[in-house]
């Protein structure tokens, strides 16, 4: 018996001549093998614009929804009369239609292959979809958890960086009843390591270079893993040059390139270098920068003393901050040069046994010493501006910014030592003589005094000794008056050789600075710059000019002649202070004798 059987399908119509077959008994056979809740096999005998219809061998074909037959690129993954898997959940439900389903039946293989899996200890392969408290979710065909210890073999920080990569997992716990698959990345790695580890241990030898990751930072070095064997690359052999701390190099999955130095076998234990692939920058130091060489280095380190420039990685030299200028006295290195600053200087000295190397950023500028002493040679004058004061002199700056100082000895030409600050102030323009420029030593010397002739050398010829002077009062100490005979001359009037009747104390009432006196002159060497004065010799010079006998007068009691005589001797001794004009008068000024003639009371 043959029958004409017609499949409607979503793209048409097609007829097809079936065999003879009796369709009770291939039903009664085939209900006996199919079982609800099992994976059964049917032909798509129809595709609708919703659903595509398979015939298992029921009496009645079920349907399942178009879209479970969709890929990700939303194409159809089936055609007229292939062969599927669907999952039979009930022969009928309450509208007494099959209910089946693809999605199911695909998730039940892939239970049963995770499951012989499990059993055989094999491997599946996932992609990590989220990130999940705890872990990771993996897609294995259905939901998995991946824990977080066991992705890597060490822990990893961003996870999310994994996201949308596909691996391979040991699974590690299997419950279909709860729904709950647990995966490890980590097994697999350590047994990949494990492997990798041999062929490692078989490499290690001193001198290998073997190429790593960073697996860890520490304050003293890097730990590198090898390949299942973990060495140490301590700080002092990562680099030639200097260097603070290992993260400045590298971070930890940094793939390294490194020299076995050391390899403990018994303990496994493997000390690395990477500075030792390369020379030593000192070995050829002397040859590449002998003394007086100028070379160029960036700042590396600062400190009290100086600055540390890197010539070239793994060679440093010291910047002393007396190198530093020419013309500043440098306290602090930093306000002169800062970190990372590219620095030109010249190699004063070399030490490779010691390494140490000397260098001077001064000697790479122009010398304004050297300059000062061409332009301006010894006994030149030059025009400068006071900077500083002090009690042995003054400070003066020239436009080559060189300071220069005047010794208080410097100037005047006077024996009697004046305080700079009763001259001079800070900021006066003045002019000066040099004296002598030190370049070596960088000590100018400057004089004032200079600018004029010594009065002293032809005071021989001017005045002698038992001679009289007039002279201005210019300065009292408690020892005398100074008396200014010509400007850079002056002599001491002792308090010996004043009236007996002027005290210390009251030298200041009978002597004003500024007072016209004169005076006799008792001791004169000019070799010593040493002039001795004197009031009462003056007087008793004047006395015997007029025949009176001093001593006579002041044993008598004879008031009337001292009056007398002190009249006249006072006329001829002292002068009295000078006579001054001011703007708002015309009026001299009273005449004050400056010492009295008047006899001593005796017994």
């Amino acid at each position: 018996m043959t029958e004409l059987t017609t499949i409607e399908t979503f793209e048409g119509k097609i007829d097809f001549i079936d065999e003879e077959f009796d369709f009770d008994q291939q039903v009664s056979e085939r209900l006996e093998k199919i079982n609800e809740g099992e994976i059964v096999t049917g032909n798509v005998t129809q595709i609708s614009k919703d659903f595509v219809t398979i015939d298992f061998g029921y009496k009645s074909e079920g349907q399942v929804s178009r879209q479970e037959f969709m890929n990700e690129e939303h194409e159809l993954t089936v055609q007229l009369l292939d062969n599927v898997d669907i999952y039979l959940e009930r022969f009928e439900d309450e509208h007494g239609q099959v209910v089946v389903s693809k999605e199911k039946a695909d998730k039940l293989r892939v239970w049963e292959e995770v499951g012989r899996v499990h059993e055989e200890d094999g491997i599946v392969s996932g992609v990590i979809t989220a990130r999940i408290k705890g872990g990771l979710s993996v897609d294995i065909g259905i939901k998995a958890f991946l824990p977080g210890s066991q992705v890597d073999l060490r822990p990893i920080r961003n996870l999310d960086k994994l996201l949308g990569e596909r691996f391979d997992f040991k699974v590690l716990k299997y419950n279909p009843k709860r729904g709950n698959i647990v995966l490890s990345r980590r097994a697999i790695l350590e047994i990949a390591r494990e492997e990798q580890r041999e062929k490692t241990l078989e490499m290690l030898q001193e001198g290998a270079v073997i190429t790593g990751a960073v697996k860890n930072i520490t304050d003293y070095g890097i730990f590198v893993d090898l390949g299942g064997v973990d060495g140490l690359l301590h700080i002092t052999d990562m680099t030639w040059g200097r260097i603070v701390h290992p993260s400045e190099m590298y971070a930890i999955g940094d793939e390294i390139d490194v020299m076995v130095l050391k390899f403990d076998e018994a303990d496994e234990k493997v000390s690395l270098g990477l500075k030792q692939k390369t020379a030593n920058p000192w070995d050829s130091v002397q040859e590449k920068y002998p003394i007086g060489t100028e070379v160029q280095g960036k700042v590396v380190s600062l400190t009290n003393y100086g600055a540390f420039i890197e010539i070239e990685e793994g060679v440093e030299g010291l910047i002393h901050v007396s190198e530093m200028s020419w013309t500043k006295k440098v306290r602090q290195p930093s306000t002169v040069v800062a970190m990372g600053d590219l620095i030109t200087a010249v190699i004063k000295e070399l030490d490779v046994e010691q390494r140490r190397i000397s260098l001077s950023m001064k000697e790479s500028m122009p010398n304004p010493w050297r300059e000062v002493a061409e332009r301006n040679p010894a006994g030149a004058i030059v025009h400068g501006k006071i900077r500083n004061i002090t009690d042995f002199g003054i400070f003066v700056g020239l436009d080559e910014g060189i300071d220069g100082l005047v010794h208080v000895s410097d100037m005047s030409w006077s024996q009697r030592q004046r305080n700079p600050n009763e001259l001079y102030k800070k900021g006066d323009e003045i002019d000066v003589k040099i004296l002598n420029i030190d370049i070596d030593n960088q000590r100018l010397s400057l004089g004032i005094k200079q600018l004029t002739e010594d009065p002293w050398q032809t005071l021989d010829d001017e005045i002698k000794e038992n001679e009289v002077v007039t002279g201005k009062i210019v300065h009292i100490a408690d020892f005398g008056v100074f008396l200014e005979i010509k400007p850079g001359v002056e002599g001491l009037i002792h308090v010996s050789e004043i009236d007996k009747e002027v005290s210390k104390k009251n030298l200041t009432i009978f002597y004003p600075i500024g007072s016209n006196i004169q005076a006799k002159i008792i001791n004169l060497k000019v070799s010593e710059r040493r002039l001795g004065l004197s009031v009462i010799g003056l007087v008793e010079a004047n006395a015997k000019a007029l025949n009176i006998d001093l001593d006579a007068l002041r044993e008598e009691d004879a008031e009337g002649a001292t009056e007398v005589v002190e009249e006249t001797v006072t006329e001829k001794v002292v002068e009295t202070a000078p006579v001054e004009e001011t703007p708002d008068s015309e009026e001299t000024t009273e005449k004050k004798p400056v010492i009295s003639l008047e006899p001593e009371e005796t017994e």
